[in-house]
């Protein structure tokens, strides 16, 4: 048995091999410069497939988080109510009777269906059931706007820039777009539709820099040493994330004494103190919590025995044990909430049609103040933090020449930006490189064939949608983890003995993961650079005024001497 087991298996390698030598000989593989880069259509593939898996969640994340802005939902979508709060609709009819305050007489009201006000949008002391019906259409809308979008841009990636970078609306410009800019169920400064307007202006103006090729200047006037910290601060974000009960396996969670502390407790044992949710007792118990450690160390084997693919296998086994109902571990709690899950799930094949979000944005609110503030403030998380997370993508894959360049950086940049207005056009907010194409890279991709997996992957998505958005966080968590263990190699080119590059990348890594930005870290990181060197910056500046000031001295003692010398005519 033994022997057919190695006769099968050797057999898959000669014709893998096979399939490999000819795609490279091809027109695609030079098209691709695939043995230029010394890789393989089939490492392509799954490298494409890691990325996918490991930047998944994003399908539910997103749609989640902006969903809670309300979309496109007014009050005007909720359901009628009846003109006395205290009845029930279905009790809303016939004549009410009631005392006045003086309580000598007895009035009455006919009751009826009114149009209920803004405050319908509450999910306080109960949801409107319209609200929630038109919240559930505009959730489904974005996640096929997600996935569209994210298709759109990793196959404009890999096709015109050749780079093994997928991309997908950013987390962090997402919750500022849905929790700052439009606010929970709408309640901030601007409508939906005009952050759409705001994101497509920002990400036009975006592209325009990027054409005129000052990205790239800008990209380059980061200091090596902060570039490099980036990578490793990159690394520990997606660490941290992956530690978290968000997306990850819920490790960590908040303290009120001590920020941050050990949790990974049951639902059941969560509470409420002094506005945090923290672990009341039970640490360490958590079955998801457990299942996701499983994971971790099964993927962790399959790296030490460099197996293939090995980024995918503990997602995949951690995500089909979550599937199954009436276990600790399910994805489907007996809920109302995991109940719907569960029966959309059951679908498992679904087609949405995008029915609000799709051109929504408009212009007409631009006269107000915020508008003008928010589209700053997205242009500038654009130039530093995408442009920081595409080179340090660059860097991880070993892109970067002594220069600072990368083979397809022009169009890196230029596909990086246009992508900004297709997300905006179909209403989710900025889309730009994604960090977790390091697994990707992690597993060998070196060319944009494993971004034009990832774009068929998200097209295939639209059709799977039930199945692609009950991928469990701590599924996706130990493959967060790992993918940024793996980013921390490039720490060692920094150089530590140096305070002045030694303390600057320092920071860049250490406020990453703590600020909860990739921007904060990336300013605090040049920040502290451009003051340790100020002294240098100072005697490089006297330097060059003193060479220009020279030849001008030089220039007049000349003349004068000149003067002195010439003959005097009498």
């Amino acid at each position: 048995m033994v022997n057919v087991w190695k006769k099968l298996g050797q057999s898959w390698s000669d014709m893998e091999k096979r399939l490999n030598d000819r795609i490279n000989q091809s027109r695609l593989g030079r098209r691709f410069k695939m043995e230029e880069r010394k890789t393989c259509f089939t490492k392509e593939l799954r490298a494409g497939t890691a990325t996918f898996l490991t930047m998944a969640y994003i399908l539910a994340v997103n749609a989640t988080i902006l969903s809670d802005s309300g979309g496109t939902c007014t009050a005007g979508d909720c359901s009628m109510v009846c003109n006395v709060p205290t009845i029930a609709e279905s009790d809303c009819h016939g004549l009410y009777h009631y005392h006045p305050r003086d309580g000598n007489t007895t009035a009455s009201i006919q009751l009826r269906l009114v149009q209920p006000g803004p405050e319908c949008k509450s999910d306080t002391p109960a949801p409107n059931p319209g609200y929630q019906n038109c919240l559930a259409k505009t959730r489904k809308d974005l996640i096929v706007a997600t996935a569209l979008s994210s298709a759109i841009g990793s196959l404009a990636m890999g096709a015109l820039a050749n780079l093994p970078l997928a991309l997908a609306p950013g987390m962090g410009s997402n919750a500022y777009f849905a929790y700052t800019l439009v606010g929970f169920h709408g309640s901030g400064p601007l409508s939906y539709q005009t952050g759409l307007a705001i994101v497509f202006l920002e990400g036009a103006i975006f592209f325009v820099i990027s054409a005129l090729g000052l990205r790239s200047w800008l990209a380059r006037l980061t200091p090596r040493s902060v570039r490099l910290a980036c990578g490793a601060g990159i690394g520990l974000f997606l660490a941290f994330i992956g530690l978290q009960s968000g997306q990850g396996v819920g490790l960590v969670g908040p303290s009120p004494s001590t920020l941050i502390t050990l949790a990974a407790c049951p639902k059941q044992y969560i509470t409420e103190v002094g506005g945090f949710s923290q672990c009341s007792s039970h640490t360490m118990e958590s079955p998801t919590f457990w299942l996701g450690a499983a994971g971790f160390v099964l993927t962790s084997y399959c790296l030490m025995k460099n197996v293939k693919g090995s980024m995918i296998y503990g997602i995949v086994v951690v995500t089909l044990v979550s599937w199954i109902r009436n276990t600790q571990v399910t994805v489907f709690p007996n809920t109302p909430e995991g109940d719907a899950s569960y029966s959309y799930f059951k679908r498992v094949v679904d087609f949405h049609k995008i029915q609000s979000t799709a051109g929504a944005f408009s212009f007409n609110g631009f006269s107000h103040t915020p508008v003008w503030v928010s589209l700053i403030t997205l242009l500038y998380i654009d130039v530093l933090a995408t442009t920081a997370t595409l080179y340090s993508m660059a860097e991880f894959g070993g892109f970067i020449d002594e220069n600072g360049k990368f083979e397809g950086q022009y169009l890196a940049f230029m596909v990086d930006a246009g992508s900004i207005m297709v997300g905006s056009a179909l209403g989710t907010s900025p889309v730009a490189t994604f960090i977790e194409s390091s697994a990707g890279i992690r597993e060998g991709g070196r060319t944009g064939l494993t971004a034009i997996t990832v774009a068929f992957y998200f097209l295939v998505s639209l059709f799977f949608t039930p199945l692609l958005a009950n991928i469990p966080p701590w599924a996706i968590g130990p493959s967060l983890i790992l993918v940024g263990a793996t980013m921390m190699k490039v720490v060692k080119e920094v150089k530590w003995e140096d305070a002045k590059e030694g303390v600057p990348a320092f920071i860049t890594m250490l406020l990453m993961p703590l600020s909860y930005s990739i921007t904060n870290g990336l300013i605090g990181g040049i920040g502290v650079y451009i003051v340790l060197h100020a002294f240098d910056f100072i005697g490089c500046a006297r330097n060059w005024f003193a060479k220009r000031k020279r030849p001008v001295l030089a220039k007049v003692q000349n003349q004068v001497t000149a003067a002195n010398e010439s003959p005097v005519l009498v």
